[in-house]
């Protein structure tokens, strides 16, 4: 990715430029709706979400417009990111040393690229998802295009939607840990689009050589 696109500071690295924040941003607003209200419909202990955003004709009648602009987000994302989300050996290791990675043990991990393996998942987990949610999601906006004689298919696609959000839930968690405290700084990235040399050497040392042809650690 260029860096001459944006001007940053000496000592610090692009990580994000505007349109790919945009984009996360919008994807998530709308995402963090479809949340609220999902929930609103899903139990009536929680349908007071609802009532905090306009009601729940006005939040029945937006989720599925705002579930189109959440799919189209997330398929920018994936036009923007996936030739970068390939899983390799590197982040194989990475997975079975998950344990020093959630005790901050950043040393004993092996040395990330740009994308660490955990964000990688994250990354097709939601991808996946996001289809399932809208195809399923098609079929409850327009239930009366389904013929009676293939109604077995609305009870799939309601059990499809309520299992693919329930999922996504426990991604976002795991994202907003990831990006909040496991990584301190990233989400400042995806606000002013660049990082510290320090993050990148810290979180993402394959990154690091790749950008100054130095090793993170020094060879012993």
């Amino acid at each position: 990715m260029s860096q001459t696109e944006q001007i940053v500071p000496p000592g610090r690295v692009l990580r994000y430029h505007f349109r790919e924040r945009i984009i996360h941003w919008t994807t998530s607003v709308s995402y963090i709706y479809l949340l609220m209200t999902g929930l609103a419909f899903w139990s009536p202990w929680c349908f007071w979400l609802a009532l905090m955003l306009g009601g729940g004709q006005v939040s029945r009648m937006l989720h599925p417009w705002l579930g189109l602009i959440f799919a189209v987000g997330v398929l920018m994302m994936f036009g923007m990111w996936a030739s970068q989300m390939h899983v390799d050996e590197n982040d194989k290791n990475w997975f079975r040393s998950v344990g020093h990675y959630a005790r901050n043990e950043d040393e004993q991990m092996p040395p990330a690229g740009r994308y660490n393996g955990g964000q990688k998942s994250l990354f097709w987990g939601f991808v996946v998802c996001m289809v399932l949610l809208l195809l399923s999601g098609l079929v409850l906006w327009f239930p009366e295009y389904i013929p009676w004689s293939l109604r077995y298919v609305r009870y799939i696609a309601v059990l499809v939607h309520a299992s693919s959000a329930l999922i996504t839930i426990g991604i976002f968690l795991i994202h907003v840990y990831m990006g909040v405290f496991a990584e301190r700084g990233a989400m400042d990235s995806m606000v002013h689009g660049d990082v510290s040399l320090h993050f990148v050497k810290r979180y993402h040392p394959g990154w690091y050589e790749e950008i100054t042809g130095q090793p993170a650690s020094p060879k012993k």
